[in-house]
C-alpha cells in the first residue's frame, strides 16, 4: 500500500498530526496498534480532557521544565490560543478553570476524541487499528518503507513516528518508537519517570499513620544534599501507603529523581511547609494568644482550626506534645517548635514509583537533532517526530497536551509539504 503522509500512534500528538497533514491535501494514513484511537486523550484530565492551558507562553515554557525552550519556535507557528481555537471550530466549546486549564465546557473527555475522529472522517484519512509496525526500513538516509506485524507493508512518502513514551502503557504507549528513532540515527536520552508518586521508608510512612490524609494548598520542596530549596511547588498532596501523591508531588517527583542521580543519593530530603501564607513567627504568636484566651483547654483542641486533625495530631507527637496537655502547661519552646514544624516539617523520600505508573515519560528522542520549525528529523528525510517520544516533558495541567498537539500540527503540515 502506497501513501503520501503515514502517522504511526493515535495519541492527541499523531490525531492532530494526521489532521494537519489532511488539511493539507495530501494522502494520510494513520495507524495505531490498539483498537481505537485517543485512548489516552480519552483518560487525561480525570476523564474530562484538560486540552491546554491558557497561561502567557513563556509561563507554559516554563511549566514545560524538560527542553520547554525548544518550543519556541514551534508556539511560533502553532501555540496554545491556537489550540482552542482549533477545537472551537470543530465545535468543542471550551471554559477556562484554574490555573489556565481549558476543558471542554461538556466536561468529557470524549467529546474532544469525537471531534478530532469526525474531522479525520471528513478529510478522508486512511485509518487502521489494530495494526502494529514492526519495522521502519530507511536507505540512503530516507525512509523506504514501513513492515506491518501482519505482513503487509506501506510505503510512504513521508513517516511521522508519533508513538508516545514508556508511561501509561495500557494505552499502549510501550516505547515502540525508540528503536525506529535509533535505526534512523537517533539518539535517545536517558528515559525515567515524571509526574510520578514518590516512595518513602519513613516509619510514620510504613505504618501508615498518616496514610489517606489529604493536605490543601501546603508547599511543598525538594532540598539538594546542603538543605537548599531546589524547587518548590504550591498544591495539594496525600500520603499513601507507600509514600506520598497529589499534584504538588507529582509536580516535583522528577527533581528527586534528578537529584538521587546527581549527587548520587540513596534518599532526598522534603520540605513540608503546611501554611504557607503565614509566617512561623505569626504561627507562634496566634499560639501564644490562644494560651492567654483558653489557658485550660487541651491544645488539640484549642489550636485545631489550624491544620487538618490528623496531621496536628501528627505534629504534636512530632514535637513531644500531649495532645491533651492545657496550653498553659506548655513552655514557650516547645510552640516554637511546633510553630516551625507546621512550616519545616522534614522527610525523606528514597525514590518513584516505576516508570509504567507514572503520567509522563522524561527523556526520549533528542531535541538537538530535531528541527524545530517543522519537527523534521535531521538525520534521516521524510522523518519526523511529535509528541511524548521527544526528550520534551511538562506538568500535567495542560502542558504536556499542549506541547503534544503543537509538535503534532507542525509535524502533520511539514510532512505534507515534504510530499508535495
Amino acid at each position: 500500500m502506497e501513501t503520501d503522509v503515514l502517522v504511526i500512534g493515535g495519541g492527541p500528538a499523531g490525531l492532530m498530526a494526521a489532521i494537519a497533514a489532511g488539511e493539507s491535501n495530501v494522502r494520510v494514513t494513520l495507524i495505531d496498534k490498539g483498537n481505537k484511537l485517543g485512548r489516552k486523550l480519552a483518560i487525561s484530565g480525570g476523564g474530562r480532557c484538560n486540552v491546554t492551558n491558557r497561561l502567557p507562553i513563556d509561563e507554559i515554557v516554563k511549566h514545560i521544565p524538560g527542553n520547554g525552550r525548544f518550543l519556541y519556535s514551534a508556539f511560533a507557528e502553532f501555540n496554545n490560543e491556537d489550540i482552542i481555537h482549533f477545537f472551537e471550530n470543530l465545535g468543542v466549546k471550551l471554559k477556562e478553570e484554574d490555573h489556565g486549564r481549558m476543558f471542554p465546557v461538556s466536561n468529557d473527555a470524549k467529546s474532544v476524541v469525537g471531534a478530532l475522529l469526525h474531522r479525520l472522517n471528513e478529510l478522508n484519512v486512511k485509518i487502521l487499528t489494530n495494526t502494529p509496525v514492526k519495522d521502519i526500513l530507511y536507505e540512503d538516509g530516507k525512509v523506504v518503507k514501513v513492515l506491518l506485524e501482519n505482513g503487509n507493508e506501506i510505503i510512504p512518502k513521508a513517516v511521522i513516528i508519533a508513538v508516545g513514551g514508556k508511561s501509561v502503557p495500557h494505552t499502549g504507549s510501550t516505547g515502540d518508537g525508540y528503536p525506529w528513532a535509533e535505526k534512523a540515527g537517533h539518539t535517545i536520552t536517558e528515559l525515567y519517570p515524571t509526574e510520578v508518586p514518590l516512595l518513602s521508608n519513613e516509619e510514620f510512612i510504613q505504618n501508615r499513620q498518616l496514610q489517606g490524609l489529604s493536605l490543601r494548598n501546603i508547599a511543598l520542596s525538594v532540598l539538594n544534599p546542603k538543605g537548599k530549596t531546589i524547587i518548590t511547588h504550591k498544591m495539594d498532596m496525600i500520603f499513601t501507603h507507600f509514600g506520598v501523591s497529589g499534584p504538588a508531588v507529582l509536580r516535583c517527583s522528577q527533581f528527586v529523581v534528578k537529584a538521587l542521580k546527581k549527587w548520587e543519593l540513596s534518599e532526598v530530603v522534603m520540605k513540608l511547609d503546611s501554611l504557607p501564607e503565614k509566617k512561623e513567627e505569626e504561627i507562634f504568636q496566634e499560639f501564644i494568644e490562644k494560651t492567654k484566651e483558653e489557658p485550660k483547654k487541651a491544645i488539640k483542641n484549642s489550636i485545631k482550626g489550624h491544620l487538618p486533625e490528623r496531621y496536628l495530631l501528627f505534629l504534636l507527637n512530632q514535637a513531644k506534645i500531649d495532645q491533651d496537655a492545657p496550653l498553659n502547661t506548655i513552655s514557650k519552646e516547645k510552640l516554637r517548635q511546633l510553630a516551625k514544624l507546621c512550616k519545616d516539617f522534614r522527610f525523606t523520600v528514597n525514590g518513584t514509583q516505576p516508570l509504567e505508573k507514572a503520567f509522563v515519560t522524561g527523556g526520549g528522542v533528542s531535541i538537538k537533532e530535531i528541527e524545530p520549525k517543522t519537527m523534521a528529523s535531521k538525520m534521516t528525510k521524510g522523518l519526523f517526530f511529535c509528541g511524548e517520544v521527544l526528550d520534551i516533558h511538562g506538568y500535567t495541567g495542560g502542558y504536556n497536551i499542549t506541547s503534544a498537539f503543537v509538535t503534532g500540527r507542525l509535524a502533520g503540515l511539514n510532512a505534507a509539504k515534504f510530499c508535495k
